[in-house]
């Protein structure tokens, strides 16, 4: 809502308070003031003249000569290039050394040839947005009516002396989208008087209902309907000063009829709409919802089709107006307009919705009746436009007025005691001084003991209950004079869960280990819902999805890590490595929530390591996206129970992908994306992983314990066992890890060979073990018999031999 200081002021006495303090006063008591405007700023120098004398220019076709009095001394010559200027027009002059928006100076020119000494503006150019300026002035020069005195500031005849407070109000504050509204919101506030209109119109000896009848089939969503008749208007351009607040406000000027329509709905808060009543059609105004399927043609020029949800103003039969909304094109005021039908109507707030967000027609006017309106307010907004209409028109105002009314509506009346109001605020107020802040707000109130029982004008459909009284008390007392306290309790400072440091731990290393972190899509398609699952299920289903393409929640991240990297390889940037911990969707039996299940994944392609100066590249494989996920293992102090079996998986290379285990139990997948699935997603070799993020962090982790480092040497001990090609080197390893004893303390694989000299169906694997005592040095008895150990375990269980 944008409020004028100046408008204002007719309402409420702002003496010796400034706007930029009001501001400050109203943000205090509860409305947020975003800003406060000087319509004026940085002008200056800007007087009206009046064009004596106009001739085309010598050497310019597209430029006018022109003799300008500006009140000060002699006239003055000023080319301007405005195809509207003319002979007797009063125009707004920038005087020599005048500056304009934007820091823009004027100085003495010579325009092809011709001496300018000012310039003949524009309202665009003195600071007016260009789609708030009348339609007849949004091309050319603005030109003022012909009563308007040569040498006066032109800003001060613009009413741009003013500046304008944009308050940010939340949608139950809908008494503030009036400047009435406002006026007794700031009237509250500096303890001061309102000051309303009081319209007195003087009317015809003609009777409105000789003229119309209104009829309200759809009472429930129009319980009051006032029409009001004015004949013999003069349509024309409405009063400068009410152009300037309208424009100020954020509307266009149209014409004076329109005009006042929209400034009564400023006013008021009560959206008017007035209809060309020779174009009615019948002497009849019926509200009723529309049929399915019905037709109208607005104001805008395009034709909607209407549904039962839709409430509609017709002449009996036809439709003239979506109520609420807009208008019909076959009732519009126009240039040759001479009889005008008021409407001021009170309709259901959200029948007004449903037609505007189903149409896409939110206006000023369908905004005020969403939120709510003051049913008392309907008649008074009638009366004050019929006024305007009678002053600035020139209507003759018709006896009387005609409605449909079947409105109920009392004010409330709340109770609460003194005791409750002081003890939620935390103040010690006495009955007299909460009365007083009631009666700054223009409640009534009647005080039993000490309880006080308040009569909530209609004005203000926002209090309700008890705690709306309460808040009002707070906020005129003022919050700032509210004591400040500490809550009281025994408290704990906050901190991460052992799982959510575990969390920024995995992603803390992840990006460490040179992997970018993504942020995917919990929505996928069919093709992709059940693609590199852990676990398969159904998956679940939107009610109500925005697209195909996101209509199941996902089971897995790998398929939306591969359109990332397929998106950046489409842009050239094909060496990438991702990550992602997010959520994964399980369902459950029918009419459940689905089980949410956080996981993390990663997928890596192109180079994974490259340094042109040693001219070294490194394409990553198996063991590099292996690896980066035993360094993760190793961190989180689980890498003792983690173990990896090949496997085979839908989309996945059969030979080079893995099962992870944790305790034997299955918790994710590494490997290379399938080839075919590869070409598809047109990527180079991509490798990928996903894992049960919540398996991982919540395994139970064996205390941190540290060991001195050895002071006895070590002994290694290489073997090269040959065994079927089928043999999985874990296989061997745990073998030999379990023979081997507590002397031995490493085991690694460093070679395997299956060229010549090998028999057919076999092949060598190459151990490298380590053992040492951290109490003694070991004698080659010791290591020898450990090793023997061994040797017989994999022979025995693995039917392995040393190789010649």
């Amino acid at each position: 809502m944008f409020v004028s200081y100046k408008w204002l002021q007719e309402y409420v006495d702002l003496s010796g308070v400034t706007p930029v303090e009001l501001a400050e006063k109203i943000t205090k008591s509860g409305i947020e003031v975003e800003g406060v405007e000087v319509l004026n700023e940085g002008i200056k120098g800007v007087v009206v003249g009046h064009v004596l004398e106009r001739e085309q220019h010598p050497n310019a076709d597209k430029l006018n000569k022109c003799l300008v009095d500006t009140g000060a001394g002699e006239p003055v010559q000023i080319i301007c290039g405005a195809s509207n200027v003319d002979k007797g027009q009063k125009v707004a002059v920038a005087t020599v050394g005048a500056v304009l928006p934007g820091n823009f100076k004027i100085k003495r020119a010579k325009l092809r040839g011709e001496e300018s000494s000012g310039m003949i503006c524009s309202l665009q150019e003195l600071g007016f947005d260009s789609k708030l300026v009348a339609k007849e002035y949004s091309e050319g020069i603005y030109v003022f009516p012909e009563d308007v005195e040569v040498g006066q500031n032109a800003i001060e005849q613009l009413n741009r002396d003013d500046q304008v407070l944009e308050l940010g109000l939340t949608p139950n504050r809908s008494d503030c989208l009036s400047m009435l509204g406002v006026a007794y919101e700031v009237a509250a506030i500096l303890g001061r008087e309102v000051r309303l209109p009081e319209p007195q119109v003087e009317t015809s000896s003609e009777e409105a209902s000789d003229y119309i009848d209104v009829q309200a089939e759809a009472k429930e969503d129009n319980p009051l309907y006032v029409a009001k008749v004015i004949k013999n208007v003069k349509v024309g351009p409405s009063p400068v000063w009410m152009q300037a607040r309208l424009m100020a406000a954020g509307i266009r000027p149209h014409n004076n009829v329109v005009d006042v329509t929209n400034y009564i709905l400023l006013e008021y808060g009560q959206p008017l709409h007035a209809f060309d009543y020779d174009r009615l059609g019948s002497k009849e105004i019926l509200i009723r919802r529309a049929k399915d399927g019905e037709v109208i043609v607005t104001l805008d020029d395009a034709k909607r089709e209407l549904t039962s949800d839709h409430l509609l103003i017709t002449n009996g039969s036809e439709p003239i107006a979506l109520a609420g909304v807009m208008g019909g094109a076959n009732s519009e005021v126009q240039s040759d307009t001479k009889n005008v039908l008021i409407e001021s109507a009170y309709f259901k707030g959200a029948t007004v919705r449903k037609a505007s967000k189903d149409h896409g027609l939110r206006s000023e006017a369908s905004s005020r009746f969403e939120k709510g309106v003051d049913p008392n307010r309907v008649r008074d907004a009638a009366e004050r436009a019929a006024q305007l209409l009678a002053e600035y028109a020139g209507g003759e105002v018709l006896e009387g007025s005609v409605e449909a009314d079947s409105l109920k509506v009392e004010p409330a009346v709340i109770s609460v005691t003194l005791e409750k109001i002081n003890r939620v605020l935390g103040t010690a107020l006495s009955m007299k001084e909460v009365k007083e802040i009631f009666a700054r707000l223009q409640f009534e109130t009647s005080a039993d003991h000490h309880e006080i029982t308040v009569t909530v004008p209609t004005r203000r459909g926002d209090i309700t209950i008890e705690e709306d009284l309460i808040e009002e008390v707070g906020r005129l007392y003022g919050y700032g004079n509210l004591d400040s306290t500490l809550p009281v309790g025994a408290s704990a400072p906050g901190h991460l869960t052992d799982y959510q440091n575990k969390r920024r731990l995995v992603r803390r290393y992840l990006e460490g280990a040179g992997l970018y972190q993504a942020v995917t899509y919990s929505l996928t398609n069919e093709a992709k819902a059940t693609q590199y699952a852990l676990e398969e299920r159904e998956p679940v289903q939107l009610a109500m999805p925005m697209s195909e393409d996101r209509s199941l929640l996902r089971l897995s991240l790998v398929p939306q890590l591969l359109e990332v990297l397929k998106y950046n390889s489409a842009r050239q940037n094909d060496s990438l490595a991702v990550y992602e911990t997010g959520a994964v969707f399980l369902s459950n039996s029918k009419g459940e929530l689905p089980e949410e299940r956080e996981h993390l994944a990663g997928a890596v392609t192109g180079l994974w390591e490259i340094h042109p100066w040693q001219g070294e590249k490194k394409p990553v494989d198996f063991y590099v996206v292996k690896g980066i996920l035993e360094g993760l293992f190793d961190n989180l102090g689980i890498s003792g129970k983690i173990a990896y079996r090949q496997s085979e998986k839908d989309g996945m290379h059969p030979g080079r992908t893995a099962e992870i285990l944790l305790s034997g139990n299955s918790v994710g997948f590494v490997g290379q994306v399938h080839p075919t699935v590869e070409k598809e997603l047109d990527l180079k070799e991509t490798y990928v992983f996903e894992l049960s993020l919540k398996a991982i962090l919540e395994a139970e982790v064996a205390p941190l314990q540290y060991e001195a480092i050895p002071r006895f040497p070590s002994i290694t001990r290489d073997i090269a066992l040959v065994v079927d090609k089928a043999a999985a080197a874990g296989e061997l390893e745990a073998i030999i890890k379990e023979a081997g004893g507590k002397l031995l303390k490493d085991v690694h694989v460093f070679d395997l060979y299956e060229g010549e000299r090998m028999e057919p169906g076999k092949k060598s694997i190459a151990f490298s073990l380590k053992y040492f005592d951290p109490e003694r040095t070991l004698t080659d008895e010791d290591v020898a018999k450990a090793h023997d150990q061994v040797l017989d375990a994999v022979k025995e269980k693995a039917g392995a031999v040393l190789r010649g």
